[in-house]
Order: C-alpha cells, then structure tokens, then sequence
C-alpha cells in the first residue's frame, strides 16, 4: 500500500470545519481549486458520492466511514486500484487538527501508488488551505 498525509493546524473549533468538510461532499460548499462532489443519498456510510476533479472525468466514491465530527473516509475502485481518501479532525488547544490522508491499495497498488500518489494528493495542503478559509467565511 502507499501513501501520503497531509496534516495542518487551524484555530476554528471542529464542528465549524467539519461542517464544511461536510458540506464539500454533499456539494453545497465549494471554492476556487476545489473538486465538484454529488452526494447520493444521507451523508452516511454506504451512500455514493460523483466527484468531479477540475479538468478530469466524474468518478464514484463510496462512504466506509463516519463518524461525526470526527473522520469522514470514502473509497474509490479503479481495477486493480483501490484509493481511500481519509479526514481526520481532532480538537486541540486553540483550534483543530486536520490530517488528510490518501492510501492507494489494492493488488496494483504498489505498483501504481509511487506514480498516481503524488498527482493526487500534491495539492493536499493549498485544498486544505481554502477549505480552512471557505469553513471561516461561514463561521
């Protein structure tokens, strides 16, 4: 398996950014550079979401956990490939703690992940930057 976190520290509480991670993926909050998502169903485990990253093609991603206001992870399956998108907040003094993770799996994905890996997650910390300042615009 391979792959690559991103974690970074902001002073708004955890439910005032999980509420904007939230609303990312059930797409009623976006931002300049931000992928396009479709929520299909309840924002829970096992409902399907479209994401549409600028200039590519629509892809399907799966809910594999939820737990609020705590992580929220969904799974794509490309073949072989298997990528999860992982988000995990945590309070700390002063603010929250963001980690988001990429993990490349499946039987491909030792082979592909060295190569994919970087390309998808090589602007975690400009999104997670405009996230944090979407999540304050709302507060």
């Amino acid at each position: 398996m391979w792959t690559a976190e991103h974690t970074a520290e902001t002073s708004l509480p955890r439910p005032v950014v999980w509420a904007a991670l939230q609303d990312l993926h059930r797409g009623t909050l976006t931002y300049d550079g931000a992928d396009t998502f479709e929520l299909h169903g309840p924002f829970a485990v096992g409902s399907t979401v479209s994401v549409t990253p600028v200039g590519q093609d629509t892809f399907t991603s799966t809910i594999v956990d939820l737990v609020e206001p705590e992580t929220y992870a969904d799974l794509t399956e490309y073949g072989d490939v298997t990528l999860v998108f992982r988000h995990t907040l945590v309070e700390v003094d002063g603010g929250t703690r963001v980690t988001h993770r990429l993990e490349i799996g499946g039987p491909a994905g030792d082979e592909v992940g060295p190569e994919l890996g970087p390309q998808i997650s090589g602007d975690f910390d400009t999104s997670m930057t405009a996230l944090f300042e979407a999540a304050r615009s709302r507060a």
